[in-house]
């Protein structure tokens, strides 16, 4: 442990007290006379840590916002606080913790989702409407431990594309097969943002999928009735030698669902939407460090983490949040 002020290794203990949580010690710094408090898990809740735990869990199971305070007895207030530092804590151990990883396939796609309210509905000369409206939620998955190694949210548009590629490139360490759909900035004239950033040290391919209306009762025309169907799909090879029995997004898009099915926040015509962008970003770092260390994948039995070797058991709750970054 360091001395928060000026960094020197020289401390010593310097008494304790207790709190509703644990025994808090403290110490003093030699060099400067600073003295602080060892670092707590949710430092900035003044719940009992169990009960913050649950609220949590219920976050990461798809329950809103209000309905966790409800079903834990705390106000809707203290669970945005919760929210705000749980998600504060896991965005810093994603960060942390997924660097110089060695993976072999990679798949990327978006998560449609909004802010405050739909695209339609925003003023476009409005600096303020900028954080408002579609909001999509960029990931990047192994495609054989399923981590999801990082993402990135903001509007569907070259810069988003831009920022999560680089994201993505920096916590990777040596050449990797990395697959998408046909979205432009990613394989778009001369094959987008991927050769700038990538160049050829990857092998690089898309899947592009054509879906269409499938009329199975011509003389009925309801729309609702009407089921959606897959036309034809289509795979290239645009970098490298890429293994065409891999270029596949299907991987990826079994992962969304589960962002839809796991946070209230991506759920489709109801009131669960993010009211601001900042809550909804805690929310998905929330949710992908959950997914990462706690939840036990049915394609390997093992949290996506554990399939990486970024841990060695199933972390609880109260693991995550009490791990130190």
């Amino acid at each position: 442990m360091n001395c928060r002020c000026c960094q020197s290794e020289e401390i010593k203990k310097f008494g304790s007290y207790s709190n509703r949580n644990r025994t808090v010690h403290r110490f003093q710094c030699l060099r400067c006379g600073k003295t602080f408090s060892e670092s707590q898990p949710l430092a900035g809740v003044r719940i009992a840590s169990d009960k913050a735990a649950l609220v949590v869990q219920m976050l990461c199971e798809g329950v809103g916002v209000r309905a966790a305070g409800r079903l834990a007895g705390v106000n809707r207030n203290t669970v945005l606080n919760i929210l705000e530092t749980a998600g504060q804590h896991c965005g810093e151990l994603l960060n942390t913790r997924l660097v110089n990883l060695k993976v072999s396939s990679i798949e990327i796609d978006e998560v449609f989702g909004f802010v405050n309210c739909l695209e339609m509905n925003t003023d476009p000369n409005n600096p303020k409407d900028q954080m408002y409206g579609d909001q999509y939620v960029f990931l990047g998955m192994e495609r054989t431990s399923k981590l999801i190694v990082h993402y990135e949210i903001g509007k569907r548009n070259s810069g988003t594309s831009n920022d999560f590629l680089r994201g993505l490139k920096a916590r990777i360490d040596g050449r990797f097969q990395l697959t998408s759909d046909g979205f432009a900035d990613y394989c778009g004239v001369n094959y987008g943002w991927v050769k700038q950033i990538f160049g050829e040290q990857v092998d690089y391919g898309i899947e592009i999928k054509k879906y269409g209306l499938q009329d199975l009762f011509p003389k009925i025309k309801r729309h609702r009735e009407t089921p959606v169907v897959l036309q034809w799909l289509t795979r290239k090879a645009l970098i490298g030698k890429p293994d065409m029995s891999k270029v596949t997004v299907n991987h990826m898009e079994r992962a969304n669902l589960s962002v839809r099915l796991f946070n209230r926040r991506f759920t489709r015509k109801t009131l669960g939407y993010s009211k601001c962008l900042r809550n909804h970003r805690l929310a998905v770092a929330l949710q992908i460090a959950h997914f990462n260390f706690c939840r036990v994948h049915s394609a390997h039995k093992q949290t996506p983490a554990m399939a990486a070797g970024l841990a060695d058991h199933v972390w609880t709750v109260a693991e995550l949040l009490a791990m130190a970054v």
